[in-house]
């Protein structure tokens, strides 16, 4: 057994969904298996896609047990050579696993590698590549050093932006979204810490990989990461469990510092805690003046699934044009530029890898339309806000 992947499901069926079948086609040509953890969800994820993957291993909390424990369930049950940890909320390029697969096998001192995320208007999410959170690091992070310097290799080593994204690099910190591990290096440093519940916990294991003596890796290949179903970033919520991880995390590695760095992150989750109030009230201000307009799409069709995508668009009262593609033909990219909020491709006839390539782009001052696709089995269009149908 060459991968074993493990996908840790709450309350993303929709999202769980296209995942499966972007790794269904990743895994061509794969000898791998496929298992799904899921936490007690709610949303009958579990009973509308096991019919649909039955290929895919099983398991089912009665309980929210959080990430860490979930991930390590399945992990004692893998048998492949390496273990990739995937968030429901993303989805792969074709070629993807197989290029993780062939650089970890020439690089037997990887320990693990990531990816280049894209985020849902088809920016290079800065996560996707990070530097230790040691006290210093973490403090210009904090603090909004990083920010202004983002390129600085001293100010800026938490996103690491100062290396190029289209080239292979070793860096420390591998996203949890995307974390693809070598089973033989879990074994010797031991499965994710527990005491995270939720966040930090991939920070805790690409650092204790390093310091057993191995190298992680950011590989430029590409996947979509929606960021925002799994984890609503802008919360109050949010920032204090990440902040609260981080606690856990420098008490497990910096203990000399804990004091000051606990004393420190209190006062960074007060301050953020404020921002993220303040910006969930502009956030919803802005949602009602859009609600009030009619959303534009563009849809991309050689006519098979046509007639439904324009259903859904009408449904919903958008506004919409049509881009008539023939052999699976792809529009010019100057349509990024114009007036649509969303593209939307139909999955069946567009592999996940040219859409993902169609979008990517390095222009964080334009504004670009988002990613949507449209999935036939369940005839549902998907957006970054949610499922449509």
């Amino acid at each position: 057994m060459k991968l074993s992947i493990v996908i840790v499901n709450y309350n993303v069926r929709y999202y769980l969904e296209q995942c499966l079948l972007s790794v269904e086609k990743a895994l061509t040509g794969v000898c791998g298996e496929v298992f799904v953890v899921d936490n007690n969800s709610s949303d009958d994820s579990l009973p509308s896609l096991k019919g649909r993957f039955p290929w895919v291993r099983y398991i089912e909390n009665d309980e929210n047990v959080g990430f860490s424990r979930a991930n390590n369930q399945a992990i004692r049950e893998a048998r492949g050579e390496y273990v990739l940890l995937l968030n429901p909320d993303t989805f792969v390029g074709e070629r993807t696993f197989r290029e993780c697969i062939d650089f970890m096998d020439k690089n037997p001192q990887a320990g693990m590698c990531g990816v280049g995320m894209l985020k849902v208007d088809g920016s290079f999410a800065p996560e996707s590549r990070r530097g230790v959170p040691t006290p210093f690091v973490a403090f210009c992070k904090m603090s909004g050093l990083g920010a202004l310097f983002p390129k600085s290799r001293l100010f800026g080593r938490y996103y690491m932006q100062y290396l190029n994204k289209q080239a292979i690099n070793p860096i420390e910190i591998v996203s949890g979204a995307f974390m693809f591990i070598r089973k033989s290096a879990l074994d010797k440093v031991g499965l994710l810490d527990e005491a995270f519940f939720m966040y930090g916990e991939d920070i805790d294991l690409s650092y204790r990989i390093l310091k057993a003596g191995y190298k992680n890796y950011y590989l430029p290949t590409q996947i979509l990461h929606y960021k925002g179903e799994s984890t609503k970033k802008d919360s109050l919520k949010y920032v204090n469990a990440f902040h609260k991880a981080m606690v856990i995390f420098f008490k497990k590695h910096f203990a000399h510092y804990s004091i000051i760095y606990s004393t420190f992150i209190m006062l960074t989750v007060v301050m953020r805690g404020a921002m993220s109030y303040v910006m969930q009230k502009t956030k919803a201000l802005s949602r009602k003046s859009i609600e009030m307009e009619q959303l534009k799409f563009l849809i991309v069709s050689d006519g098979r699934n046509l007639d439904d995508m324009k259903h859904i668009a009408e449904k919903h009262h958008f506004c919409y044009d049509v881009f008539h593609s023939r052999l699976g033909d792809m529009p010019s990219t100057d349509v990024l530029y114009r007036d649509y909020d969303y593209i939307v491709f139909d999955t069946s006839r567009y592999p996940y890898s040219s859409i993902l390539e169609f979008f990517r782009h390095d222009e964080p001052n334009r504004r670009r339309p988002y990613i949507a696709t449209y999935i036939p089995s369940n005839k549902t269009i998907m957006t970054f806000l949610g499922a449509l149908n």
